[in-house]
Order: structure tokens, then sequence, then C-alpha cells
């Protein structure tokens, strides 16, 4: 029979390392560690065999599937075991084998996960790496140390994002895809090597964006990526052009950002000439 903490249910062959703090209604399964730095919020569930280590906190009815590891220390020879750690938010879920490494001091320290995420089994959130909310990450996606994901990104299964890389909110990325470049807001992006090949359409239009945001966001993109003239060029002509549009100003000010560490993914063909439904938007 579980023990009970305060109103929390531990089963009697759980490790809970002295310190670690467990809120109220947690639920945590057989043969779970949770390491002297975690802090359970309320309603955490840990189904069975999960390990936390390190300066890690779980958000609020978070739900982590057997063999899910959370704040081991990164992948990274420059790690010298330094406090570091994770914070997961509320209600995101962790299916099985999901790997989440703590940050490093080459970083902030921290690897962050927004709430409402999923992360289906065997995906890998390397060191440093945010993710905001909402976002999903298929099976088997790869993220280096460092990636930033914007709200609500979709990345399908077997997806492989280097270290550093940008990905813009409501972005789609395809199965399988490689991604060494940054990709920006409302892309979607398919291939090895990966090249932006269009609109996230049918995300866009699912999370409730008009059609006058999607035939406004089309023509920037037609201009920014497949127009003639050098990018500065283009850059230029679409602010003009899309002045006051707020989604087309958040792409572009993404295209902008002067601290980019990775170069802007390359267009290749755009959903049209692919067969796709973006001329119907």
């Amino acid at each position: 029979m579980d023990r009970i903490s305060g109103t929390a249910h531990i089963h009697p062959s759980a490790i809970i390392e002295p310190g670690a703090r467990i809120g109220a209604g947690c639920r945590i399964g057989p043969f779970c560690i949770v390491g002297a730095a975690v802090v359970l919020e309320e309603g955490v569930e840990l189904t069975s065999h999960v390990v936390i280590e390190g300066i890690t906190t779980i958000g609020a009815e978070a739900r982590l599937s057997p063999f899910a590891s959370v704040g081991l220390p990164p992948q990274d020879l420059k790690y010298k075991g330094e406090p570091t750690g994770v914070v997961v938010g509320a209600r995101t879920q962790l299916r099985e084998h999901v790997t989440v490494h703590r940050g490093s001091v080459g970083g902030e320290g921290m690897t962050r996960i927004g709430s409402d995420c999923l992360l289906m089994a065997c995906s890998h959130v390397g060191h440093d790496s945010r993710l905001e909310d909402r976002v999903i990450l298929a099976n088997n996606v790869m993220l280096g140390g460092h990636v930033q994901l914007g709200e609500q990104c979709f990345l399908g299964g077997g997806a492989a994002i280097h270290q550093l890389v940008r990905v813009g909110r409501h972005a789609m990325v395809g199965g399988l895809a490689g991604v060494t470049n940054d990709i920006p807001p409302f892309g979607n992006v398919f291939g090895l090597p990966a090249r932006l090949v269009g609109l996230n359409v049918v995300g866009l239009r699912r999370r409730g964006f008009s059609r006058e945001n999607l035939h406004a966001l089309r023509s920037a993109f037609r201009l920014l990526f497949r127009d003639p003239g050098t990018f500065a060029a283009r850059m230029d002509a679409a602010e003009q052009r899309f002045a006051g549009d707020a989604l087309v100003e958040e792409v572009l000010a993404f295209l902008r950002s002067a601290d980019r560490k990775r170069e802007l993914i390359r267009p290749g063909r755009m959903a049209a000439e692919l067969g796709g439904d973006e001329e119907e938007a």
C-alpha cells in the first residue's frame, strides 16, 4: 500500500531523498527516485520508474510516464557538476523514456519547458533549451543544447534540431527533418537538410487564425522567400508593405534578431508546388 505524506501518495518502493518538496495531491509510483533539490508542485504524477535530479521544479498537475528522466547532468564535456536544473511547467506531459537534461554554466543554468506541453516517447531536450507553452514533440524528436522553441510549435517524429537553433511560434517541423538553421514563426519545414516549404496552414487554421491572417502571412512569405532581389531589400519591402500587421511584423522581428546564433533556414519549394493547400488559405 502507498504511504501518505500529507496528502501525497508515495509507493513504498519509491526513493524520496531528504529535502525534496512534495506538493499536495502528488502521486509517486513504484521505483521512482526524487532528488534532494527537487520540487513537485501540487498534483504531479510520477507513474513509475521516473528519475528526477538536480535543482528541478515540476509544475502542478504535470504527468511523467515510466522511465522518464529529468534533471540529469548535461551531455556537455565542459560540465563539472555545477548546481544547475530544470523547470517543467504545469500540466505538461513527459511520456515514456523522455530525457530532459539540466542546464549548464555555458547557458543560463536552467533548461525550461513551458506549460501544457506534450513530449512524446523517447524525445530528448538538451541542456539550456527553452520550450514555450503548448509545444508538442512527437516520438524520438531530438533537441540539441540551447534550442529555443516558440509557443505551440509542433515537431514531427524523429526530427533533429541542431544546438542553438531558434524556432518561431506556431511553426511546424516535418518528421525526420534535420534542422540546422533558424525557422521563422508560422513556417512549415520539411526535409533533410530541412527547407522552408511554406506556412503551417493546417496548424494556423486549427488555432483560429483568420483567412485574412493567412493571406497576409502567405503574401509576406512569398515576398521574403521567393521574390527576386537581395534578402535585405525584400525585408525592407515587406516592412513597408505590411506595416501595422502584427503577425508579419513578428516574422520580420524574428528575422532581424541581432543575437542570432544560427543562419536562417533556406527556402525550398513552397507548399503549392508540392501539391499542398496553401493556395486555398
